[in-house]
């Protein structure tokens, strides 16, 4: 089995309807937006049919991405059951809200570009999941970063869409830059980025050695899941985020690129077993979270924004 093939198909739908889009018409543009996607869906049940019952992770290596020194990354992808769960979430959601776009869009001006962002939104959150190390999980990461900024800022005519896309970008940047530094930190401290080397590495390490840096790691990683997943501080974007079109609120911002933080901490959680402090933060932030949003629920007259805040 071949998992670049996952996200390649939305990749070839990103580039059919963004460069000729405007030529093929709609009804081609939905067969290409919907087919590239229903294309990984039925890969996807493909895969693990065929892996099932996944008790070990399959991996698959496609070349050295950086060789410098002691650090070597390669562009790596492998599926466990979690990647599993979240391949199911991404690609049988993003399948449903395709299809549901194509009436809602009817109407609309911009309509091959709202559904090759779409694609292109599709393409980086599956390379999100397959991603083997942390810096390709960087790359689909800042990808949905980039899909958010387009979609909110969709209607780009207006100046509440331009404002609450820069909002979201401005702020996903703040909590980007503290993921990047637990990047830079882990790559200092276990000399990899692979989770299967990170994992041995961690198990290795005696806790009273490992507890201080570990806890620093993985308070920088969740800096990057409180503006993704928009926890206190980095909440702000999402309520004004809801300016783009409603499937864009669906796809993105509820179903599948706000829990991309929760994804990453379960993705290293071997690194949070071993800072028990560092828990307790996250805990409390997704507490006071859920408590702040079912608050401002109480008197909030836009049910939009308010939908948005409960999915935090």
């Amino acid at each position: 089995m071949t998992l670049w093939l996952i996200p390649f198909f939305p990749l070839i739908g990103f580039l059919l309807n963004g460069l000729f889009g405007k030529r093929f018409g709609k009804p081609v543009v939905n067969v290409i937006a919907i087919g590239s996607v229903m294309a990984s869906f039925l890969y996807v049940l493909a895969l693990l049919f065929k892996l099932s019952p996944l008790t070990t992770p399959y991996a698959e290596h496609y070349f050295t991405w950086i060789h410098s020194g002691f650090l070597q990354i390669g562009c790596d992808m492998f599926v466990d059951r979690l990647t599993a769960v979240m391949l199911l979430v991404v690609t049988g959601v993003g399948l449903l809200i395709h299809t549901y776009s194509i009436g809602y869009m009817a109407h609309e001006a911009g309509y091959s570009r709202f559904f090759s962002y779409l694609n292109l939104f599709m393409f980086f959150m599956l390379i999100l999941v397959l991603a083997s190390n942390l810096l390709l999980m960087f790359v689909g990461w800042e990808g949905v970063g980039l899909c958010s900024y387009l979609l909110v800022g969709f209607y780009f005519t207006e100046d509440f869409a331009t404002n609450a896309a820069n909002k979201a970008f401005i702020v996903n940047r703040i909590g980007d830059f503290g993921f990047s530094l637990g990047i830079f930190l882990t790559v200092l401290t276990f000399k990899t980025l692979d989770f299967g080397k990170l994992a041995a590495a961690v198990g290795a390490m005696p806790i009273e050695i490992g507890a201080g840096v570990l806890t620093a790691i993985t308070l920088l990683l969740f800096v990057g899941a409180t503006g993704k997943s928009a926890q206190i501080p980095l909440y702000v974007w999402l309520p004004d985020a809801m300016a783009g079109p409603t499937p864009v609120s669906a796809l993105i911002h509820a179903a599948t690129m706000v829990t991309a933080g929760v994804y990453m901490i379960a993705r290293v959680s071997f690194l949070f077993d071993h800072a028990p402090r560092a828990m307790y933060v996250v805990a409390a932030i997704g507490i006071l979270t859920a408590l702040m949003a079912a608050t401002i629920g109480m008197a909030q007259n836009d049910i939009k924004k308010e939908i948005g805040r409960a999915h935090v």
